[in-house]
């Protein structure tokens, strides 16, 4: 999805502190998108609190909310430097893009697709579309591999039940589940559901920093409180995650992961760069229409025209200095 925010690198911070569990809980922010009839969202990152966790770089958590009449219909925008992750919990979008990809985007399945130097590409729900309900993350690509060319990958991961839930691995590994999807550099993504009280110990790469974001539940990380839509953080240094579920009903959970990015970057709009001067040659090409980003075939519309830049520099950003989990 496209991100609506001009001033996108100026975040707030949303953080509620750190437990003495090393579970540092992350607040979401309403952000609108998509214009007249924005789609809320609740972003937990970026913000002042965290940048990244891993190379994930934003999470955007939305729904379920109601289409209204015409359904989400976001036109053809750019994106530059990262790798867009699409998971829906209920729905169905239609993708294009100017690779000439058109997919569609269903519970339960992975769509990644690679922005690298330039990528354009639109989504419209489809007609049979009521409710929207889903997570729309980016991962930001290493300096090596930024400029990489333009790529789509779908993967339908199976679902594997473990002791008292059920896992879907749709990026890297866990718990003896592995993706096949190609990323730039080491991730995790899977969803993770939760019966009723139920209780999940799952064995993670001690050289990752994990992020819990909930959609539902009454639900704890290691011991600590993650409210529906939030994010509940932990640093690298543990092997062992422990996730409960306190409630009578079903809980559901996605789990991101990676080792920490020590690049600093700078994001604005759909662009994810290194200096402010790369901001403003990419919106210039994008208001162009430069063959940087290409052509999105088959969506009958105008494309979505670039916001301003706001009149600030915009300097790159990294995490607060790394501690460990205890």
């Amino acid at each position: 999805m496209s991100n609506a925010e001009a001033a996108s690198e100026v975040v707030r911070s949303g953080t509620r502190g750190e437990s003495t569990a090393g579970v540092e809980v992350l607040s979401a922010r309403d952000v609108p998108l998509g214009g007249p009839r924005a789609l809320q969202v609740r972003r937990t990152i970026p913000q002042r609190a965290r940048t990244l966790i891993g190379a994930w770089c934003f999470s955007d958590h939305y729904g379920p909310v109601e289409v209204a009449a015409g359904g989400m219909d976001l036109p053809p925008h750019p994106h530059t430097g990262l790798q867009t992750v699409s998971w829906l919990f209920s729905g169905t979008i239609e993708h294009r893009d100017s690779l000439g990809t058109h997919s569609f985007i269903r519970p339960g399945e992975l769509n990644l697709m690679t922005g690298g130097r330039g990528i354009a590409h639109s989504e419209v729900s489809t007609a049979e579309t009521t409710v929207l309900h889903g997570v729309q993350l980016w991962v930001a690509l290493p300096e090596a591999h930024r400029d990489a060319g333009r790529d789509f990958q779908h993967h339908v991961p199976e679902p594997v039940r473990i002791d008292g839930a059920e896992l879907r691995v749709f990026l890297g590994s866990l718990d003896g589940e592995t993706s096949p999807v190609r990323t730039f550099t080491p991730l995790l993504g899977a969803q993770l559901d939760l019966d009723p009280h139920a209780t999940v110990t799952l064995p993670v790469d001690p050289g990752f920093e994990h992020g819990l974001l909930v959609d539902t539940g009454d639900v704890q990380l290691d011991g600590t409180s993650v409210p529906p839509a939030e994010l509940g953080y932990v640093a690298p240094g543990v092997d062992v995650l422990t996730v409960t579920n306190r409630s009578d009903a079903p809980a559901r959970t996605i789990l991101l992961g990676g080792p920490p990015f020590e690049e600093e970057i700078v994001m604005w709009w759909n662009f994810v760069v290194r200096d402010h001067e790369e901001i403003l040659r990419a919106r210039q090409e994008w208001e162009d229409a430069t063959d940087r980003f290409g052509d999105v075939e088959g969506y009958h519309g105008r494309r979505l025209p670039a916001p301003p830049v706001p009149d600030v520099i915009m300097t790159p950003r990294r995490n607060p200095p790394r501690r460990t989990a205890p």
